[in-house]
Formats: structure tokens, C-alpha cells, sequence
């Protein structure tokens, strides 16, 4: 089970963006988040007609690795640690290692 997944409201804790809030996008790969309003790379992109694309410098959302992002708690409004427990009927829910409750989804 992921830790972290789309959707998730995260915080930003090591790096430029360091502090920073954002909604996970994507999951790109096992390791690695695209995070909306983090980490904004300027890239050169060509011209492109037949996907009807002008050329220019664009702004693009780079992936960060997991481990420098942490979820969103918004009872205590900090980054917390995320926690895997299997409840009674099998299911198995995040929840947050500070307070424990359940990260609702």
C-alpha cells in the first residue's frame, strides 16, 4: 500500500521548495511524485504542429522523490508521518503516527 498517492495533500520538507503546499498530481513511479506548484523547471520546448504546440520557454512540474515530501495532517495544519494498520475486517488504512487517526480518502 502507498503512502502517499494521487490526490494526497502534501508539504514539502527538504529542498528549495522546502515549506510548501501542494496536491500530488501523479505518482510517476515507485519513488517519485509530480506535486502542483512544486519544483517549476523553465524547459525550451520546439514547435510542435501536429500536437499544435508553439515553441518557447515553458514552465514544467518536475517529480520530487517521496521522501522529501511528508502528508498534509490538517488537525495539528503540520506535515506528519504516514502509518499502514489493518482494521478488524482485513481492511488496511493509513493513518497519521501523531495522532492517529485515520487519513480520510
Amino acid at each position: 500500500m502507498e503512502k502517499i498517492r494521487k490526490g494526497d495533500d502534501v508539504v514539502v520538507i527538504a529542498g528549495k521548495d522546502k515549506g510548501k503546499r501542494g496536491t500530488v498530481l501523479k505518482r510517476v513511479d515507485d519513488e517519485h511524485v509530480l506535486v502542483e506548484g512544486v519544483n517549476v523547471a523553465k524547459k525550451h520546448a520546439k514547435p510542435n504542429p501536429q500536437k499544435n504546440s508553439t515553441g518557447g520557454v515553458v514552465d514544467k512540474t518536475m517529480p520530487l522523490h517521496i521522501s522529501n515530501v511528508a502528508l498534509f495532517n490538517p488537525a495539528t495544519q503540520k506535515a506528519d508521518r504516514v502509518g499502514i494498520r489493518q482494521l478488524e475486517d482485513g481492511t488496511r488504512v493509513r493513518f497519521f503516527k501523531s495522532n492517529g487517526e485515520l487519513v480520510n480518502v
